[in-house]
């Protein structure tokens, strides 16, 4: 396989590093030091940032105002993100954005993506569905209605993402014919309620309720294939996040067992510390593999031995078992250091743990990967 990056995304690199170099995961509010959530709202420095690096608008078209780049320049940018903990909406509001541009209608396009292109809108997506176990799409119903010409909502979603602050909700939903539409929900909305859930890394989620929700026309994505691509996105973005947080922690191990001695020797230097540490450097570059193939696949749409989202299967698995196994083998090696709440490495077992469950943990992406092995066999 040739993993090596294009200029154009290259330098996506570099912008995102000068952006999320500056930030200090010490600064990030700790769910451990915080009760309730830990904010009100995500860093609209950061978020402004972001804009003026043109970084919100990556996948977009030219003529929407974007840099018309794929997905492995939004997972490239979003490695750097995690490695500062960085409190932006900047997967979910990418991968809602693409789906407008992709599938929306010309009126939909002209009210959101020049707007979320400079970051004046904020975008976010509910896939958790109603339990967080079952598909997004199944937890709201979409009908129409023929005599007004509009859509009526009806459900449901838990833990969604900056509900709290976003503008708009990419909210999937099935309709009586068995088909699934994206509704891009403004918020506030008449029907719409949000109750607060706090998530693992203490940040604000959204319990979304629709009842009797009406929408126009042009603010619902009827494609059969927008929903699953948005959440393929969403998914490998995840993995994404989950193998920069790894990377920032395997390096603060590093630092760490260097400089901390026992009987007069670095700990780093003790085989029983040195095989741990190999071993999680082996699961990151394993989450780093998978991670590329599937953003290759989503970017190109290339065909393979299975769907895509066979290879966001196996990209997922890795980044759930992998950025959990990195993290615990942190804390071990750290010591009683690594629960200081005064050093950061708390606050990343805490996003990491997040990460581990968000979109599905390994348990369900294998199931998944079963189902899609069972038909389209391989040989």
């Amino acid at each position: 396989m040739d993993f090596t990056f294009t200029e154009e995304q290259q330098a996506a690199v570099e912008a995102a590093k000068a952006v999320f170099g500056p930030v200090a995961p010490d600064s990030v509010p700790s769910p451990a030091l915080t009760p309730g959530a830990v904010a009100d709202d995500f860093d609209r420095a950061l978020w402004s940032k972001l804009a003026d690096a043109d970084l919100l608008s990556l996948l977009l078209a030219p003529e929407q105002g974007g840099a018309g780049l794929d997905a492995i320049a939004l997972c490239l940018v979003l490695r750097e993100s995690a490695k500062a903990l960085a409190r932006v909406p900047l997967l979910e509001h990418t991968a809602a954005a693409v789906a407008v541009q992709t599938y929306g209608s010309d009126e939909l396009k002209e009210q959101i993506l020049p707007r979320a292109a400079r970051g004046e809108l904020v975008l976010t997506a509910a896939s958790a569905g109603r339990t967080g176990h079952d598909p997004a799409q199944l937890a709201v119903s979409a009908h129409r209605d023929t005599d007004t010409d509009t859509w009526i909502l009806d459900g449901a979603q838990t833990g969604v993402t900056w509900a709290h602050n976003a503008d708009h909700i990419a909210v999937p939903a099935h309709t009586p014919q068995g088909r699934t539409v994206i509704a891009v929900l403004p918020h506030p909305h008449e029907g719409l309620t949000l109750a607060e859930q706090i998530s693992t890394t203490g940040e604000r989620l959204g319990e979304l309720h629709l009842d009797s929700v009406r929408l126009e026309p042009h603010q619902i994505i009827e494609t059969d294939e927008a929903w699953d691509r948005l959440h393929q996105l969403l998914t490998t973005g995840t993995c994404a996040l989950a193998l920069g947080l790894g990377e920032r922690v395997l390096q603060m191990t590093g630092d760490y067992t260097s400089k901390r001695e026992q009987f007069g020797y670095p700990v780093a230097t003790f085989q029983a510390v040195a095989v741990q540490a190999a071993d999680r450097y082996i699961d990151l570059r394993a989450m780093e593999a998978t991670l590329w193939q599937a953003a290759w696949r989503i970017s190109t749409q290339a065909g393979g031995a299975l769907p895509t989202a066979g290879d966001i299967a196996v990209a997922k698995i890795w980044a759930s078992e992998g950025v959990r196994r990195v993290v615990q083998t942190a804390q071990h090696l750290h010591g009683g250091f690594g629960a200081d709440t005064d050093y950061s490495l708390h606050r990343y077992h805490a996003w990491a743990k997040q990460l581990e469950l968000s979109l599905g943990p390994a348990a369900a992406h294998e199931e998944t990967l079963g189902n899609l092995l069972a038909a389209h066999p391989l040989g």
